[in-house]
């Protein structure tokens, strides 16, 4: 197992609280930014193909357009499972709000997922760049997508979105960078915080937010 603790021997808020507190004890740089930020906010997605189902919906919309067609997917379906997808007619997932991109790329998970040959709760157990490669070798998965999924879903405690523009504006205001970092220099800085690099993206997040005086992210 790679995971580092077992999730299901605590609630999720206690395991993103004792995860946050290690990387603390781990890198002192943190508890400061911890301390401003509070608690950090529990947002999580299902497992399985229902969480990978809902981050590819949002790919390139707004969470309100987002959430309206995943709603009218739920009304069309029932739960959003493997399944249920695989056998919905065109016509109805089209109905739905779907682009064809989306239809295309969701029937090809579904149909892995349903041969065996994808076992997505068992990206958590691999290390974080395995998880990745998995993912991003499924057609229309790109890097912010199995970022997405692997932190929320599946709560992969070493994904670290170093692309994300807000993460790297975060970084340079906690730790007083003269420059905004890239992706490259911000995944550089990342590398010794393994293997919570996730928890340190959700510590930053949400210091940015407390930073800025931005409300608290809501639950994905």
């Amino acid at each position: 197992m790679r995971r580092l603790h077992a999730v299901s021997a605590a609630a999720p808020e206690d395991w993103l609280a004792a995860e946050a507190d290690a990387l603390a004890s781990a890198h002192p740089a943190f508890a400061p930014l911890l301390a401003e930020a509070g608690p950090l906010p529990l947002r999580h997605l299902d497992h399985g193909f229902a969480g990978l189902a809902w981050v590819v919906l949002g790919q390139q919309i707004s969470v309100l357009a987002q959430r309206a067609i995943h709603g009218r997917l739920v009304t069309a379906i029932g739960p959003v499972t493997a399944a249920a997808f695989a056998a919905a007619g065109e016509d109805t997932l089209r109905a739905a709000g779907l682009s064809a991109g989306k239809v295309t790329t969701l029937r090809g998970i579904a149909e892995r997922v349903l041969s065996g040959e994808l076992d997505l709760d068992a990206l958590a157990d691999l290390d974080a760049e395995e998880a990745m490669a998995a993912l991003v070798a499924l057609k229309g998965i790109g890097r912010w997508t199995a970022e997405v999924y692997l932190l929320f879903a599946l709560r992969h405690p070493d994904v670290f979105p170093a692309g994300d523009l807000a993460l790297q504006e975060a970084a340079r205001l906690a730790f007083g960078l003269p420059a905004r970092p890239g992706e490259k220099e911000l995944r550089a800085l990342a590398a010794p915080w393994r293997p919570r690099r996730g928890i340190a993206a959700q510590v930053l997040w949400t210091y940015y937010r407390a930073a800025k005086g931005l409300p608290r992210a809501a639950p994905v």
